[in-house]
C-alpha cells in the first residue's frame, strides 16, 4: 500500500529553479535514503511533503490514515521543561488516564463493592495496558539512555542543553512517539558510533514508512533500501541503499553516455551523407537526401547526461620527512571541575600512522585532540613531538576564522606572500567562484566554513595532520575526496571521527577512550571491530520480570477488582439459595401437618431428616451473610 507519493513535483523561487519534476512513491515499510549535494534541495523537498512549501508545479499525497513525524536540524527546542518531561509530554493521553486510575483506585478502597466503579476502574485499566500505560515511562527512559542521557539528565532543563544535545533530544522524542511516515533531516549529527549503531538497530526494524537525509554512508547502507539522488534539480530513484546506488549511477551514466556517443556518431554520418546527396544535386539524390532528413527528424534524440556536480580538489603538500618518533604521550590526565575525562594516557605515535581516537561522547576525543594542537593544557603528564614534526589542525567548530574577513580576505591573511590570482585558484578548488569571495565568513553555511577551514589547512606545510571531526558539515563528494586526498597524503594523522566509512578507509590504528583502560589498538578499523566483538562476552542469564510501582498498583487493583466480584457472586449466590431453601422449609413443615403424612411413619421421618438437613444449611447461610454485611 503507498503510504506517500510525488507527482512531478517542482518548486521554483522568482527565476531560480530549485527543484523540477520529482517524482516517486513509498509503500509501507520502505527506507528512502535522500542524498545530493549541499544545496541541492534535499531539505526543500522535505518542507514540501510537510506542506510547509507550496509546489510551483505536480503534487504530493500522503495516505490519510498515516500520521507524519519529522526531524529538522533546527529542533525549536526551548524553555523551561526538563528533558524527561519534554519526552512524557508526548503521552499526555495516557497520563491522564494514569490520573483517573489514581482517583477510582482511592474510590474503591472506600466502597469496595461498588459494580461501577469496578467496571469504570476495569474497562479503564484494560485500555491503559493496550495502549502502553505501564510502558511508556520505561520507554522513554530507555530511549533517552540510548541517545546519551541517563538519569543524571531527566531533570536537566531544556534552556540549559547545546545545539548537539537538543537535536539528540527532539530526536528522541520523535523515535518514541513513532509516526506512521517518520522524516529524518541528518539525524547522526552529535552521534557517536555506539549510539549510531543502536539508532541504526531502531530503524532497520521500524514498521513505518522513513525517509531520511544523511551524507553518513555507513549509515545508509545499514538503514535503506531505497535512494533518492537529487542532482542538478532533478531526482532519481534507485532501489537498493547506498553502496548499490553507487554502483548503479555509474551503471546507468556509462550506458548512457555511450548511448548518446553512439548516436551522435550515427547522426554525423547521415547527415554526411545528406550533405553529399544535396551536392551532387540530382533528382534521385535529391529524394533520397529529403528521405534521410525526414528519418533524422523523426529520430528520438538521446541527450547526454548532465555534467557532475563540482568536487572540491585538494592535496596535502608535505614539509619534509619527521623522524620515526612523532609523538609521545606520558600519564596524560584531563577532568573538568564536575567531570573526569581521562587519566594516565600513554602512546607512542610512528611516522606515516594514522591514528583515530575512538570512545563514546563526553570521554575526551576532541579534549585531548585540542591537547595536542596546544588549545589546552593537560592536568598531568606530558607530550612531545620528534625531529622534524610540523603540525596542521583542523579545527571541527571553525573557531580559527574570523567572522568578520570575507573569504577572500581569511586566506589572504594568512598567506600574504600568495597573489590575489593565487588564493582565488585556491579557493576555487574550494568550490568558492565568483561573488562567493566576497561573502563574509559569518554567512557562510556551516559545509562553507568547513571547505574554507580546509583550504586554509592545505596551503600550510605539514608532516602530522591533527583532525577534529573534519567531515561535519561536508556533503559525500567533499568527504570522498577529503579521504582520496588523506589516503595519498604521505605523512602521519591524529583524528576524531564518528564517520566509519571515513575511519575504515584511513584508520591503521585505533585509540578507544571508552575502555576501560583505555585501548591502543594496532590496526584497521575493520579488524579492531572483530577484536572488540570477540573481547565482549554476552552472558546470557534470567533475569527476573521488573514490576514497576505503576504495574504493582494495577497488578493489586485488578487482584481486588477480581476479589470484588467473587464476593458480589457469593452473596448473590448466598440470597438465591436461602431464599430457595426458606420455601422448601416452608413446605416441608406443611407436609409434617397433613393428616395422611402423619400416619405414613417412613414419609414423616423423610421430612424430619430433610428439614433437619435445610435448618442446618440455612444457619450456614445466615452466618456467612452476617460475615458479609461486617465486611
Amino acid at each position: 500500500m503507498i503510504a506517500i507519493s510525488l507527482s512531478d513535483v517542482s518548486l521554483e523561487f522568482g527565476t531560480d529553479v530549485i527543484l523540477d519534476k520529482i517524482s516517486f512513491s513509498l509503500n509501507e515499510a520502505d527506507k528512502l535514503g535522500i542524498v545530493g549535494v549541499n544545496g541541492a534541495g534535499k531539505s526543500t523537498l522535505f518542507r514540501l511533503i510537510t506542506g510547509d512549501y507550496t509546489p510551483t508545479n505536480g503534487s504530493v499525497y500522503i495516505s490519510k490514515d498515516k500520521t507524519v513525524g519529522m526531524l529538522e536540524q533546527n529542533t525549536g527546542l526551548e524553555g523551561d521543561n526538563t528533558i524527561l518531561g519534554e519526552m512524557l509530554d508526548s503521552f499526555a493521553g495516557l497520563i491522564a488516564d494514569e490520573k483517573r486510575l489514581d482517583e477510582l483506585q482511592a474510590q474503591l478502597e472506600h466502597t469496595p463493592a461498588d459494580e461501577t466503579l469496578i467496571s469504570q476502574y476495569t474497562s479503564l485499566a484494560d485500555r491503559f495496558k493496550r495502549a502502553g500505560g505501564y510502558e511508556f515511562r520505561s520507554r522513554c527512559k530507555g530511549i533517552l539512555k540510548n541517545l546519551g542521557f541517563d538519569e543524571r539528565f531527566h531533570d536537566l532543563k531544556i534552556s540549559s542543553l547545546s545545539g548537539g544535545q537538543k537535536t539528540r533530544l527532539a530526536l528522541a522524542k520523535l523515535l518514541i512517539t513513532q509516526p506512521d511516515i517518520l522524516m529524518l533531516d541528518e539525524p547522526t549529527n552529535h552521534l557517536d558510533i555506539e549510539t549510531l549503531a543502536w539508532l541504526e538497530d531502531f530503524l532497520s526494524t521500524y514498521r513505518g514508512t522513513l525517509l531520511v537525509i544523511s551524507h553518513d554512508r555507513w549509515f545508509l547502507d545499514k538503514v535503506t533500501n531505497k535512494t533518492l539522488e537529487i542532482e542538478n534539480t532533478h531526482g532519481t530513484l534507485y532501489n537498493g541503499n547506498y553502496t548499490r546506488f553507487v554502483e548503479l549511477k555509474a551503471e546507468n551514466r556509462e550506458i548512457r553516455e555511450r548511448q548518446y556517443k553512439n548516436q551522435q556518431k550515427e547522426i554525423a554520418r547521415i547527415e554526411a551523407y545528406i550533405e553529399q546527396q544535396r551536392r551532387w544535386n540530382r533528382e534521385r539524390n535529391i529524394i533520397a537526401a529529403e528521405s534521410r532528413q525526414k528519418a533524422l527528424d523523426r529520430m528520438e534524440k538521446i541527450e547526454r547526461p548532465d555534467a557532475l556536480p563540482d568536487k572540491i580538489r585538494l592535496q596535502f603538500t608535505k614539509s619534509g620527512e619527521s623522524g620515526n618518533d612523532v609523538l609521545t604521550v606520558k600519564g596524560l590526565t584531563k577532568s573538568f571541575p564536575d567531570k573526569p575525562l581521562f587519566g594516565n594516557i600513554s602512546f607512542l605515535l610512528k611516522k606515516r600512522d594514522h591514528l583515530f581516537i575512538a570512545g563514546p561522547n563526553g570521554c575526551g576525543k576532541s579534549t585531548m585532540i585540542k591537547i595536542l594542537a596546544d588549545k589546552l593544557m593537560p592536568d598531568e603528564g606530558s607530550f612531545e613531538f620528534g625531529y622534524n614534526v610540523t603540525m596542521g589542525y583542523y579545527d571541527q567548530e571553525n573557531q580559527n576564522l574570523n567572522p568578520d574577513n570575507t573569504v577572500l580576505d581569511e586566506l589572504w591573511d594568512c598567506y600574504e606572500n600568495l597573489t590575489q590570482t593565487e588564493i582565488r585558484s585556491a579557493l576555487a578548488l574550494f568550490l568558492f567562484k565568483g561573488d562567493d569571495i566576497e561573502k563574509k565568513v559569518s554567512v557562510l553555511s556551516g559545509g562553507e566554513k568547513a571547505r574554507l577551514t580546509l583550504c586554509k589547512l592545505i596551503l600550510s606545510r605539514m608532516n602530522l595532520l591533527i583532525l577534529d571531526e573534519p567531515t561535519n558539515h561536508l556533503d559525500i563528494n567533499s568527504r570522498e575526496a577529503l579521504e582520496n586526498a588523506l589516503t595519498e597524503f604521505d605523512g602521519t594523522i591524529i583524528a576524531v571521527s564518528h564517520d566509519r566509512y571515513f575511519i575504515s578507509k584511513l584508520a591503521t590504528r585505533i585509540l578507544d577512550l571508552g575502555n576501560n583502560p583505555p585501548l591502543d589498538y594496532i590496526g584497521s578499523y575493520e579488524e579492531y571491530k572483530t577484536y572488540k566483538a570477540r573481547q565482549t562476552r554476552v552472558e546470557v542469564t534470567y533475569t527476573p520480570e521488573v514490576i514497576t510501582d505503576a504495574k504493582e498498583q494495577y497488578l493489586k487493583a485488578k487482584q481486588n477488582a477480581a476479589e470484588q466480584r467473587k464476593l458480589q457472586t457469593r452473596i448473590r449466590k448466598n440470597k438465591e439459595e436461602t431464599k430457595k431453601l426458606e420455601a422448601e422449609l416452608e413446605e416441608v413443615i406443611v407436609g409434617q401437618e397433613d393428616e395422611a403424612t402423619q400416619s405414613d411413619y417412613v414419609r414423616m421421618n423423610e421430612l424430619y431428616e430433610r428439614q433437619q438437613a435445610i435448618e442446618e444449611r440455612l444457619m450456614e447461610l445466615y452466618e456467612e451473610a452476617e460475615q458479609f454485611e461486617e465486611n
